[in-house]
């Protein structure tokens, strides 16, 4: 997204379901800059799991599952960082012809038969049966970043050091919105925030739309 540069990568593996939820894998996001990025940015959007189906990730219940490490590292920063992380860990579109969990594939578990209660069963992980990720559900960030009297969607470093606000809306292809962070000191009217989510969820149909072009 203009100068913004960013890579993603995803890393799985084998883990133990936590007791609390004994039947879902593990998401973990980390972001990094590199010397040659500006030093300060925030990542309040990149919540570990949002959207992804965790239950996908259980090889056993309750003994073994997948650990999913999702990376980024932030190259060069013009600005709108937070919307091309999002972008780039998601899903394939006309500015990532690749991206993390669109192209990762998590090889198929086969479990041995035989073991029971507390034992550790066995596993054999195939070199060559993969799994796809749905990402239908995980969602796209749009920021709205408002200067003056006006919003602007990308915008530059530039123009988010003049910025009295922004808005980060995460929205999924479904419509429905995962999350909203408000930063900056100026206001944020109710009506103004509904012309934002549409804007948002209209971003996010463009976004789904663009793997067919």
């Amino acid at each position: 997204m203009g100068a913004t540069d960013v890579i993603a990568s995803v890393k799985a593996e084998l883990g133990r379901p936590t007791a609390l939820q004994p039947d879902k894998g593990k998401v973990f996001i980390n972001v990094d800059c590199s010397p040659t990025a500006a030093p300060v940015f925030e990542v309040p959007l990149l919540v570990s799991g949002a959207g992804i189906d965790l239950s996908f990730l259980v090889v056993v219940e309750g003994k073994i599952c997948c650990d999913l490490y999702i990376d980024g590292l932030v190259v060069s920063s013009d600005g709108n960082l937070l919307d091309a992380l999002g972008a780039a860990i998601k899903e394939k579109e006309l500015m990532f012809p690749k991206a993390a969990l669109s192209d990762t594939g998590i090889p198929r578990v086969n479990v041995a038969a035989g073991a029971s209660g507390k034992e550790q069963p066995e596993v054999d992980v195939s070199d060559d049966e993969f799994l796809q990720f749905d990402t239908s559900k995980v969602p796209v960030i749009v920021t709205l970043t408002k200067v003056g009297k006006h919003y602007i969607v990308d915008a530059t470093s530039e123009e988010e050091s003049q910025m009295s606000s922004a808005v980060s809306i995460s929205v999924n292809r479904q419509g429905h919105i995962c999350e909203l962070t408000k930063r900056g000191v100026s206001e944020l009217l109710i009506n103004t925030l509904d012309s934002q989510i549409a804007a948002a969820e209209a971003g996010e149909d463009e976004s789904g739309n663009s793997e067919n072009l």
